[in-house]
């Protein structure tokens, strides 16, 4: 390959057009809009969006884009970091999980706030969450194993994504755009810690402030500043410095990570970044969140919530309850600090807790981590109860499926088991529109009417007709 990584992504977004896209497809960005803004709705009242929204108004500036639901104008890179908050701050919106994870509903904001600055179409904006899709999925497979494995967040990836969509709306040219994806892969690497032990607000905000620098870096090369063109590829590059890449070749170099041997060689599929562009597109094998929980909690639950239903199982009848998960989830979702969550940012990342609430409730909500819930003696009771194993076997499963087995043990003796492959919202049993309904109806119902809640829907399923100023209208509260 003579072209850069960065040049031939580019080439590639810029030459997308709307015609270009199948019907499928289209419909497909609908329907993540339709759940990310009800994301969003869900979130307006939180504590983290309070202050951030506080924050950029305290800042002011240029009134180039609206906060969803709010219908505060912010200058463009500050509206796609609120709103980029927004959608994630309940961990209810996408996910995608193959080497690496991530929600690729974090960037649609990029593309709202850009293009309502430069008063695009909203088919523009469509063309740019395929884009955002397409790019942070193929990211996604692109490390083997990936940088999660290496203990780094998905912002990580997001820094090379969100310039892209931003470039795309603000029209930039080939030259420019594979500047502004340099610009900003060259500072925006994320340590993997907002998602491990004891979780902060940070868990959900170094995504969002991925977004907003890859707004900014497209600001910046549209105005002539230059950024790194073989950032993935070169000297002391993004592949480089990972490791398994010979950056003086341009050819991948399998290492075996020292003290990390388990996770077996580090290396590049470039073909998963690469090929292929266009031929079909990635949104469609994403996912939508059945539960507002981190994603390797939703097989279990699903297991749980069956089980607890149909043999009517009572908290206080509990023995034992042994999840049998992959070892990464052991690892990030049961560790001691998962056991005592002090906050929603931890409590939905803590698989003892989820699985507590829904023995408790049998339904997991956003209601699931309010403070008052957290505080539930019920769920005290039998968190302690809830244990997790690890199993080779699922391992290698894993991410092809996400199986899960839970045992329910009985105070009387009795013994409950439930085996489960993948959960809904997978593009194995995906999430209807009837499903999208009422995750939207329980998001939005605390600032929106029920017609209201239809108009916004009519909005978002006819939007090809608007642009992305009057799209962004429709959504204030």
């Amino acid at each position: 390959m003579n072209a850069s990584f960065s040049r031939t992504i580019a080439e590639f977004a810029l030459n997308l057009r709307y015609e270009d896209l199948p019907p499928d497809v289209v419909h497909e960005v609908k329907r993540y809009l339709y759940d990310s803004v009800g994301c969003a709705y869900g979130a307006m009242h939180t504590r983290d969006v309070a202050i951030m929204r506080e924050l950029c108004l305290d800042m002011g500036g240029k009134e180039e884009a609206t906060l969803i639901g709010f219908g505060d104008k912010l200058p463009a890179s500050n509206a796609a970091l609120v709103n980029s908050l927004m959608i994630r701050a309940l961990d209810f919106n996408d996910i995608y999980w193959k080497e690496d994870p991530s929600h690729p509903s974090d960037i649609i904001p990029a593309a709202l706030a850009v293009g309502e600055r430069v008063n695009a179409p909203m088919t523009e904006t469509i063309v740019a969450v395929v884009l955002a899709y397409e790019f942070e999925q193929r990211l996604c497979e692109f490390a083997v194993p990936g940088i999660r494995e290496r203990k780094w967040h998905h912002a990580t990836l997001t820094q090379f994504v969100s310039p892209i969509v931003a470039g795309k709306m603000l029209g930039l040219n080939v030259d420019q755009m594979v500047h502004a994806i340099g610009i900003s892969a060259s500072h925006h690497h994320t340590i993997g810690c907002p998602t491990a032990g004891k979780l902060t607000m940070m868990k959900n905000t170094v995504d969002p402030m991925a977004v907003q620098a890859g707004v900014f870096a497209a600001l910046m090369a549209q105005k002539g500043y230059s950024g790194t063109e073989e950032v993935f590829e070169g000297k002391e590059g993004f592949m480089d410095c990972f490791g398994g890449w010979d950056a003086k070749n341009k050819t991948v170099k399998p290492v075996m990570m020292q003290g990390r041997e388990a996770l077996g060689e580090w290396s590049w599929n470039v073909d998963a970044l690469l090929d292929g562009l266009g031929d079909s597109f990635k949104i469609r094998e994403c996912s939508m969140k059945a539960f507002p929980t981190e994603a390797l909690t939703h097989t279990h639950l699903s297991c749980v919530i069956k089980l607890v239903t149909q043999h009517d199982i009572a908290y206080d009848q509990i023995e034992e309850v042994t999840v049998t998960t992959i070892a990464r989830a052991c690892d990030i979702l049961f560790d001691p600090h998962k056991y005592r969550p002090e906050s929603r940012e931890t409590a939905d990342h803590s698989l003892p807790y989820c699985i507590a609430a829904a023995i408790v409730d049998r339904k997991v909500t956003t209601e699931s981590f309010s403070d008052e819930k957290l505080k539930d003696p019920r769920i005290w009771e039998v968190i302690d109860r809830i244990k997790g194993e690890a199993s080779e076997e699922f391992e290698r499963m894993f991410p092809a499926k996400q199986p899960s087995r839970v045992v329910i043990r009985t105070k009387d003796g009795r013994t409950f088991e439930e085996y489960l492959e993948y959960p809904k919202g997978d593009p194995r049993e995906p999430m209807t529109m009837e499903d999208l309904d009422n995750k939207f109806g329980a998001l939005a119902s605390a600032v929106l009417t029920q017609d209201r809640r239809r108009e916004v829907r009519d909005a978002i399923f006819s939007c090809e007709k608007l642009s992305v100023r009057n799209f962004m209208k429709s959504l204030v509260v």
